[in-house]
């Protein structure tokens, strides 16, 4: 088999890219290789809708399932790609094919950290990844009273609220001192702490963990004081590995992630890397080199790669966003609030909208809106240009962000 072009990765980013190729009129092969046997679909929905029963699978499908062939894009499911031969431009699968290529997409993302302490093995230890996790946590609900979550990011969030709405009792560690520590400041954080406690989540910070008990399977938790908390699941939401061993072990520069240029180019010739796994330098980062793991980013990087082989090269500079759903909570976030020197709090966390703005040097870099979506679509402005406001006149929820005077 050989292709023009070979997309690894049939989550978001890989998809985007071969619907993107086909809008931009590119007429070449396209291959579409994924590990999981489903077609393309939003992972996101996972760890909140899906789990309600809110949307049902098909309304997960990036595209229907006859969308594909009808772009003339061949899906290759249930294939892991295991290594990549950059200079007979070639990767082989686990059952020992090759497929051939004229330019490479990697689009792989990230697999689950797992923990590393005894019994992080047993069955009832789940990830939310994919559908067949969100699908395995469902199976086993109905025999579910306690549950511990380990993380206190987004994943660990939002699956505590899922499963408190589902009547579960609900533990959840985080070893840092609060939750949401890598991605919003302290104001956030101890929102979303009251948040969760208000709904009966049994929130521990500064929790590390020493075992996950049981035979067979899990019946609890050892923490690192010696106590233990009694459960019969447990969901791990503490970060991701990139899965991008082939494209290291062929030669791409890359460590956490693979490097790529502002194309989206890695150091293999021809070859490409997008989303979660491609670690580049972000000008909302100050030109710093980092991964973004968001839908946002994979569905521009997508781009981005689209018009690189279509022969229109622009440079990746999209604007960063995200959201995440907790309870009847919308957070909006837009920017990099990393390196933020100075905080201003926006309207009333008491009355449940509000915004958080991050300034550094002065400049607006970032704002998380909790059901504010004013807030939210003007601070995106704001943040583009690098605004610099006075911080009481950031503050004054009385007026719209768009109307306030420039420093």
């Amino acid at each position: 088999m050989k292709y023009d072009v070979v997309i690894v990765g049939a989550g978001q980013g890989g998809a985007y890219a071969a619907i993107q190729l086909r809008q931009l009129g590119f007429e070449g092969t396209i291959a579409l290789i994924g590990r999981e046997a489903e077609p393309p679909y939003e992972r996101p929905p996972l760890s909140k809708e899906y789990m309600l029963g809110e949307k049902a699978w098909e309304r997960l499908l990036i595209r229907p399932a006859d969308f594909w062939a009808g772009k003339g894009i061949d899906l290759l499911l249930s294939a892991e790609v295991v290594s990549v031969d950059p200079a007979a431009k070639a990767v082989t699968l686990q059952d020992g094919r090759t497929v051939g290529y004229g330019s490479l997409v990697w689009a792989t993302g990230g697999d689950p950290r797992r923990l590393s302490c005894p019994g992080a093995d047993l069955a009832g230890v789940h990830s939310v990844r994919t559908r067949a996790d969100a699908d395995a946590i469902l199976g086993e609900l109905g025999d579910v009273a306690r549950a511990v979550i380990v993380g206190g990011g987004y994943i660990g969030l939002e699956a505590a609220a899922v499963l408190r709405k589902l009547g579960k009792e609900v533990t959840l560690l985080e070893v840092l001192p609060r939750v949401l520590a890598r991605v919003a400041g302290e104001e956030l954080s101890a929102f979303y702490q009251a948040e969760h406690i208000a709904h009966g989540v049994d929130l521990r910070t500064e929790t590390g963990i020493e075992a996950i008990e049981g035979e067979g399977r899990v019946t609890g938790v050892r923490l690192s004081d010696g106590s233990s908390i009694d459960c019969q699941l447990v969901i791990v939401g503490i970060g991701i590995i990139p899965a991008v061993g082939p494209l290291l072990t062929a030669g791409a520069a890359g460590g956490n992630g693979v490097d790529v240029d502002e194309f989206c180019r890695t150091s293999l010739p021809d070859v490409y890397a997008i989303g979660d796994c491609a670690a580049h330098a972000n000008r909302f980062a100050d030109g710093a080199v980092i991964r973004l793991e968001s839908v946002q980013n994979a569905n521009d990087q997508a781009t981005c790669v689209a018009k690189a082989i279509t022969g229109d090269p622009q440079p990746y500079a999209a604007t960063p966003w995200f959201w995440s759903n907790q309870y009847d909570l919308k957070l909006q976030t837009v920017g990099l609030s990393s390196g933020h020197d100075a905080v201003v709090l926006r309207g009333d966390p008491a009355a449940r909208s509000f915004s958080v703005l991050y300034l550094k040097g002065g400049k607006l870099i970032a704002c998380d809106a909790v059901n504010a979506i004013k807030d939210y679509v003007q601070a995106r402005k704001l943040v583009e240009e690098g605004a610099k406001i006075a911080p009481a006149d950031l503050a004054d929820a009385s007026r719209p962000l768009k109307e306030l005077d420039r420093i």
